[in-house]
């Protein structure tokens, strides 16, 4: 658990475009070391019927909170979706887990998004460090192309590109249309991690965070590669 930590905190000093690979490997790694011990993954799944009980009695309260929370960290880096994956799973199984926790983060970006469309830099600057603000903001403008933007939404940290295409007052549709298919894969590859780690398949939990860190760092390779010395797009 010691080293599960001491990578956590190494995460936080790593540059923000390389952090959602780094991370993913973190998480999946984490849980199959939680899984592979039979009394600490029995002692957390023990939660669950507890946790299913509670929503089974406020089923509107409890979706509402699973999507505001899947928000919540669309918006905000201290906040994990792997939290509630879990429970989502136990509760209405991977189908519908995985359409709340799509719906949630697109609505996290939503939000993030019009945060910074509408408030400006100085909430925004808050949220996110200036540096990052100002390192994309200087290559990635209003009127990017969508596949550029694509890559930008694949590649970065969920809580990013609202923020920085808020500021950019990039088309909303189009906005709306690459968030919406770029976190699709990652909400189902993150509802089959929490399958794999409350069915205690080590195979799943290793080869889906391998994929999603693939997925990133070929999209953060993309992205840099295209935007490398064209200025401002």
């Amino acid at each position: 658990m010691s080293k599960v930590l001491s990578r956590a905190a190494e995460a936080v000093r790593l540059p923000t475009a390389k952090r959602r690979a780094f991370v993913i490997v973190l998480l999946a790694a984490g849980l199959a070391a939680v899984a592979s011990s039979a009394d600490l993954h029995a002692w957390l799944v023990g939660f669950l019927p507890a946790a299913e009980a509670i929503i089974r009695e406020r089923t509107i309260l409890g979706v509402s909170v699973f999507v505001l929370f899947a928000a919540l960290s669309a918006m905000l880096a201290f906040v994990s979706s792997a939290v509630i994956v879990p429970v989502g799973i136990y509760m209405w199984g991977k189908a519908i887990s995985m359409l709340l926790l799509w719906m949630g983060w697109i609505l996290g970006g939503v939000c993030a998004y019009t945060i910074s469309r509408y408030f400006g830099r100085p909430v925004v600057s808050a949220l996110r460090s200036r540096p990052l603000l100002e390192r994309y903001e200087n290559r990635i403008s209003r009127r990017a192309p969508f596949g550029l933007v694509l890559l930008f939404q694949l590649a970065m940290p969920s809580e990013v590109p609202g923020y920085l295409l808020g500021l950019a007052r990039y088309h909303f549709w189009k906005y709306l249309g690459a968030l919406a298919l770029a976190e699709l894969p990652y909400a189902i590859a993150t509802i089959y991690l929490g399958a794999g780690f409350l069915e205690r398949r080590m195979s799943v939990l290793i080869g889906v965070g391998a994929l999603l860190a693939v997925l990133a760092g070929v999209a953060l390779y993309a992205l840099h590669r295209r935007i490398s010395g064209r200025g401002r797009i």
